[in-house]
């Protein structure tokens, strides 16, 4: 049995994306496989992590740089660092402690951490463990109750903006997870949605979809967003948007910002990788709407391709897990640290002392 409580930093990781290959030795195989599946045949799965390849960094000299920092502000809340940790379900996967130990790297590095809705901890009990900057990540349940439930918790325990995924409805299983004979341990439960009324299964008519009629009866629609919004005064972040028509409705109705994400590939397999999309999103919405980039960030120099197309700030998933897996709360605070290092050693290099620095004319187009 792997998966091991620990809080050693293996000698052999000397860069963030080192967690991929060491959790391959710190977390079951099966485990493994469905934390760096998708969907499908993970077609997006590997455009998210392709797209950044396509860029590369103009190394700038003779720029002063000796007063850097990477200190960013996303809707009207201060970060030291623009690197967030990504709101993962089920995460006793990875490691016995589970978000809570990822609230804890959260709260010693100064970072931002999203609770997942389906956290297999209580969200409460992230939220204690988390430092000053935490958000709630929220799923519509079927009844308009138990989402409001799950609101006013995120609002009593002190999460300060939701961040509603809304590309999620469906998931098709991945074939990777599913070859490896994948099966959610015990332990890994929703626990924030065991006092949660489903209501009964839909009936389907004959000659209904099992797809459209049923799946899909309960999804969300823009009502729903406009009524979320109408229940809290929190800042609402939406996440999960690709296209520009999208972006440019949201940032009308009222988002307080909106994630470029395809759901780590976990949603439409072969949607177009988020670092593809993003500067025709920042188009859509202007230079100063807020604008996270999630996935495919496996180094410090990604983070920086991601704010010089047009993101002001980035979610990290997947290396979050990883770390997690291989040393517990010590090794998601080493990952940031390396993420940041990393940043900070491109942004030197690249003549850029802020965030603000950087911009697409820091990049190349490789052919």
């Amino acid at each position: 049995m792997k998966n091991p409580a620990t809080s050693v930093i293996p000698p052999d990781i000397r860069c963030a994306q080192d967690y991929e290959l060491a959790a391959q030795r710190s977390m079951a195989a099966a485990s493994y496989a469905y934390v760096a599946g998708g969907s499908g045949r993970d077609l997006t799965v590997a455009a998210n992590l392709a797209a950044f390849s396509q860029w590369a960094v103009y190394p700038r000299v003779l720029r002063d740089v000796s007063g850097g920092h990477t200190r960013v502000t996303l809707a009207r809340q201060s970060f030291l660092h623009p690197i967030l940790l990504a709101p993962v379900a089920f995460q006793k996967l990875a490691h016995p402690a589970g978000e809570i130990d990822t609230a804890r790297a959260a709260h010693a590095t100064d970072s931002c951490v999203v609770c997942s809705t389906l956290s297999s901890s209580l969200l409460e009990d992230v939220a204690q463990a988390a430092g000053t900057h935490k958000w709630f990540q929220l799923y519509f349940q079927t009844r308009r109750e138990d989402t409001r439930a799950l609101l006013a918790r995120a609002e009593a325990a002190g999460y300060s903006a939701i961040v509603v995924t809304l590309d999620a409805a469906i998931q098709v299983a991945s074939v990777r997870a599913m070859e490896a004979g994948f099966r959610m341990p015990a332990d890994c439960v929703a626990v924030n949605l065991q006092t949660t009324n489903a209501g009964k299964p839909v009936e389907l008519a004959a000659d209904a979809s099992r797809i459209f009629q049923g799946l899909m009866h309960a999804a969300p629609t823009w009502p729903d967003l406009a009524w979320l919004m109408a229940e809290t005064s929190l800042p609402i972040w939406v996440k999960g948007v690709l296209h520009p028509d999208d972006a440019r409705a949201l940032k009308a109705a009222g988002a307080a910002g909106i994630v470029v994400s395809n759901h780590g590939g976990r949603s439409l397999d072969g949607a177009p990788a988020s670092l593809s999309v993003l500067p025709t999103i920042r188009a859509a919405v202007g230079d100063e709407f807020p604008l996270l980039l999630d996935g495919g960030i496996r180094s410090g120099n990604d983070v920086f391709k991601a704010l010089a197309l047009g993101a002001d700030a980035v979610l990290v998933g997947r290396l979050q897990m990883y770390a997690l897996s291989v040393a517990g709360a010590l090794g998601v605070a080493h990952m940031i640290k390396l993420l940041r290092e990393e940043l900070e050693i491109c942004m030197a290099q690249a003549g850029c002392a802020t965030l603000d620095d950087i911009g697409n004319g820091s990049l190349l187009r490789c052919e």
